[in-house]
């Protein structure tokens, strides 16, 4: 089972050398490492090159021009060979298992058609800080099922040919195209929390979602629910109507606000309890 490591990089080849080291360093070895990039200058271009020439595993593509990590990261899915996807940031690394762990739940579980597991939030020289204590077994086949809180993160694996099966990635998203990716494969099967820590998220002042991006992404992400909603031709949310048209996420949000309460959360672990049990 072949697995491709798929990496949009734009103007990051400062930081790509961990991200390199510790693809070569996965425990499994039948694995590709496709890079994109997405309009760097020439002089990022040659040093991502640099790093990796001689390795037939990477194989390095251009847009023609600057077209957005929405546009980026569908092209990549199409890029990749292998039967299992994850995407990797190049400013970012995985931890030596990563791979491995995921292949072994999709041999196992042929209904799984997503794998999560645990980031660890690190400083600009990925020294840890912190894990993403969030992340945790979400209930399957929910309807109002959103990612909201965030629980589906990184390190998040998915089978191609079902992919290829939904709506898929939206190219005009520029942020929050993972969550339009995790929400689309949610709906096509079992997603699949492997509870350790695979992915180290480096936090520093050029993070796509970071510092003076953060508006942005919650416009991006509560269009990415609202898309979501209308996919699953639902009306209404904890008995609020949904708007006919998305304006502001501030509305979106509220109808989730629920999601929020005590009572609504022992519901829900108890359900993913149940639904442990019987899988």
């Amino acid at each position: 089972m072949k697995f491709s490591i798929l990496i949009a990089h734009y103007n990051n080849a400062a930081l790509f050398r961990a991200c390199y080291d510790s693809i070569l360093g996965q425990t499994y070895t039948d694995w590709e490492a496709i890079i994109l990039d997405d309009g760097s200058s020439e002089n990022e271009k040659e040093q991502i090159q640099a790093i990796i020439a001689g390795n037939e595993k990477f194989k390095f593509f251009e847009n023609e021009k600057n077209s957005g990590v929405g546009v980026t990261k569908s092209k990549l899915i199409e890029l990749a060979s292998g039967e299992i996807c994850g995407f990797v940031d190049p400013d970012d690394a995985i931890l030596p298992t990563a791979l491995e762990s995921a292949i072994n739940i999709f041999k196992r579980k042929k209904k799984v058609v997503l794998t999560y597991s645990r980031f660890m939030a690190c400083d600009k020289d990925l020294n840890p800080i912190a894990p993403f204590k969030s992340a945790m077994q979400v209930k399957n086949r929910d309807p109002y099922f959103f990612n909201y809180p965030i629980q589906i993160g990184h390190f998040t694996t998915f089978r191609k040919n079902v992919y290829e099966q939904t709506e898929k990635m939206n190219p005009e998203l520029r942020i929050a195209e993972d969550q339009d990716l995790y929400l689309k494969m949610y709906e096509k099967g079992d997603v699949y929390f492997i509870n350790e820590t695979n992915y180290l998220y480096r936090a520093h002042a050029g993070g796509i979602s970071q510092n003076n991006n953060k508006t942005k992404s919650y416009d991006y992400f509560a269009q990415v629910v609202f898309d979501t909603m209308k996919r699953r031709n639902l009306k209404s949310i904890n008995e609020k109507k949904i708007p006919e048209k998305y304006t502001n996420h501030q509305e979106i949000f509220a109808l989730l606000d629920y999601k929020n309460g005590i009572l609504y959360r022992i519901k829900k672990k108890i359900s993913i309890t149940l639904q442990k049990l019987f899988r």
